[in-house]
């Protein structure tokens, strides 16, 4: 259904990083190359705030400096704006397109990722042929989903004892204090926002998180 590479790299990867544009701070190539550095496997820039030209042109910035660490990058929401971009993954919410629309306007090349928040949306995501990674949470309640409900660990298990064919992220407020206990839930690949951002180094919250993951 997608690239086999891409694929492969996917269900290898253990650290997936979403990242705002950082406007205030004006750093994000700077940030971007020390979370990379660090160990992130996969990249997001998710900001609504950007009109579609500045995101064309930052999604370029991610994807330059994402090939320069050999690191995989993703678009969200946007079917056309990864489709202006070439991006390699693309991630849908629940409310966003359908696999089949996400097909119909990608065609088969990217990665489909899709978001669940319960157990019957795991099970789908995990059965449906055309989604190559799903995320399950959030199991914090977070800033970066305002209204969304926490899910917490015991969805987290619930997912785990099903043994999903489909490679699976937990995600919503986990950070290096939390990661154990996402670990013991059953989790093995997660995606981090705060952990990162708000690091005063990036670079070594990213290598901290990642060694840990490897095991």
């Amino acid at each position: 259904m997608t690239d086999d590479d891409t694929r492969a790299r996917l269900a290898d990867a253990r650290l997936y990083l979403c990242t705002d544009a950082r406007s205030e701070r004006g750093d994000l190539e700077d940030f971007l190359h020390a979370a990379l550095a660090g160990g992130v496997d996969v990249v997001q820039l998710r900001d609504k705030s950007l009109d579609v030209a500045r995101e064309l042109e930052l999604q370029a910035l991610v994807a330059r400096v994402a090939a320069e660490h050999g690191a995989l990058w993703a678009v969200n929401d946007r079917a056309d704006v990864a489709s202006l971009v070439g991006a390699p993954v693309v991630h849908m919410g629940q409310g966003d397109l359908p696999t089949a629309a996400v097909r119909t306007l990608l065609g088969d090349g990217p990665a489909l990722g899709r978001s669940t928040h319960g157990a019957a949306q795991a099970a789908a995501a995990d059965a449906d042929p055309g989604v190559d990674y799903f995320c399950v949470g959030p199991l914090w309640a977070t800033p970066t989903k305002p209204g969304r409900a926490a899910v917490g660990l015991d969805l987290l298990r619930e997912v785990a004892a099903t043994d999903p064919a489909t490679p699976w992220f937990a995600i919503g407020g986990i950070d290096a204090d939390r990661l154990d206990a996402v670990l013991d839930a059953g989790a093995t690949r997660v995606v981090v926002v705060r952990a990162i951002t708000r690091a005063p180094d990036p670079e070594r919250a990213a290598r901290e998180l990642a060694e840990r993951l490897a095991g």
